[in-house]
Order: structure tokens, then sequence, then C-alpha cells
């Protein structure tokens, strides 16, 4: 199933706080009562259609997005950095979380802004200590993230966490893709800027698979349901290039993940 999360027009009838919803095959969002997470899926009476909705981040998460850096081999090399020997674990906050088609802003203080396009794991209750064998047993889905990141605060800082923090640095969406429909150890991963091509890859390739990461992550920290592991990015960001593509005011980025679908959203200078 494909889980979006929405605001609803006024003729909709429903009110227009943000809802949950179904997404066919059709274009119609089948309305469902509270969070799926939380209270699975419980269907209303009422459909919407896809074009007259407009789409948020597909979950809120409760406490925090865990992100596994430089898990994929390309990536660490066109960063100059060896290959880790285990998961490089780092966090946005959620307050940096928007939708698809919101606006990316970064302020001045944080310069050289890059994009990471990356599979992004939604957590589906509380645990801890998830052992490799099961990892599948707290994983709710899939959905598309883009970390967003100043590569000059990146630098200056000496680690990572102000720059890929600040609020609208972690856009997802466009929905969340159920575990039971998605092959995750093989996505396609692509990410255009302005229609230019630059990142290509696979979840095949990553170093750390999901039930590595999830058993790394999970080992001592609690997750919530809704928390978000970003799975890392592939070679192709724009610090990679000679000289650095880096982002600049009116750029459009586009995710683009198989199976799963797109997330694009313009960057805006502050």
């Amino acid at each position: 199933m494909r889980i979006v999360r929405f605001s609803p027009p006024a003729s909709a009838g429903i009110g227009t706080d943000p809802h949950f919803g179904v997404l066919n095959d059709q274009g119609e969002i089948l309305v469902i009562k509270g969070d799926p997470i939380y209270s699975g899926i419980v269907p209303t009476d009422k459909k919407v259609l896809l074009e007259d909705v407009r789409l948020l981040a597909p979950v809120i998460p409760r406490s925090k997005v865990v992100c596994v850096g430089k898990n994929y081999a390309d990536h660490a090399a066109e960063m100059n950095s060896a290959v880790p020997e285990e998961p490089i674990i780092f966090l946005k906050p959620n307050t940096s979380v928007i939708g698809p088609e919101e606006i990316i802003q970064w302020p001045a203080m944080a310069p050289s802004i890059d994009y990471e396009g990356e599979l992004a794991i939604v957590i589906s209750r509380i645990c801890k200590d998830v052992p490799k064998e099961k990892y599948a047993d707290v994983v709710y889905g899939y959905t598309i993230a883009n970390d967003v990141t100043s590569r000059e605060l990146q630098k200056r800082d000496g680690q990572w966490m102000r720059a890929k923090s600040f609020d609208t640095f972690c856009p997802m969406g466009p929905w969340v893709v159920t575990a039971d429909e998605v092959d995750a150890e093989n996505i396609p991963v692509k990410c255009w800027v302005n229609g230019e091509l630059r990142q290509n890859s696979n979840t095949k390739d990553l170093i750390f698979d999901i039930p590595n990461m999830i058993a790394t992550v999970s080992a001592g920290i609690t997750l919530y349901p809704g928390d978000l592991i970003a799975t890392g990015t592939p070679v192709g960001v724009g610090i990679g290039f000679k000289p650095p593509k880096y982002l600049v005011n009116g750029d459009v980025v586009v995710v683009e993940m198989g199976g799963i679908g797109k997330l694009e959203n313009t960057f805006v200078a502050g």
C-alpha cells in the first residue's frame, strides 16, 4: 500500500486538518482514521483525488531521524574517505522534516548546499536492541528522503549535526510504501538537479544492509513508531564534482526510487 498524509480541500467535507489515506492506482485516496502506524488501516467512507490535495511529509518522526553516513563505497571515495568498518550514525531533528514540493530554504550562514538522495526506513513500533534476524518486525515501510547538507558547516564544525539540521533540510515523501510491497535490497536510486541526472545507483550497493543498520541503530537506543532511518546516499553529490556543483537559488531537485516514487523540492536562498 501507498500511505499518504495530506491536506484536503474544503470540498471534501472532512475539515482542513491533515489526514492519512491509502492511494490507489486510479489516483484516488481512501481517507482513513488516525495514524496508520498506530491504529492500522481503519477506512472511512470518504475519498478524495490525489490531484485535489496537497501532499505533506508522509510521517512526522515522533523523536528523530537517524542517518547512516558513507554507506556506498563510491560515495565514500568521492568524499576522499575510506570505506567505514561499521555504520556511521548521526541524527537530524524532526523539525527538519518537510514534504514533497515544499521549499527548502537555507540561511546565509549555511553556504555550499548539497543534496543527498536516500532510501528511508519507517519504524513501525517501539523497539530497542533489535537482532538482525528480527529486523522486519519493526519496519512499517519505506519512503524517500533528501539529506540536505551545508558542506561549509560540515567542514568547519568537524561534525555533521548543524550542517544537516536546519529547518527544511529533510524533505521526504511523496508517500510511504508498506514493507510487503518493497524489495528494499534492490531499489534503483536516482537524483536529478534541474533535469541533469547526478546520482544513479541501487540499494544493492549499500555497504551495510538494512538488517545491519537497524541492529546497529537500535543497539542501546530506543526507536519510536514513525522514526526514520535514512540509509545513506550514493555517488554523485555536488561536492564530488570538480569543481563542486553546489545548489543555487531556484534549483529543483528530484529524487526517484524505483517502486516508491519521486520526491521533488525547490531550493531557495534565505
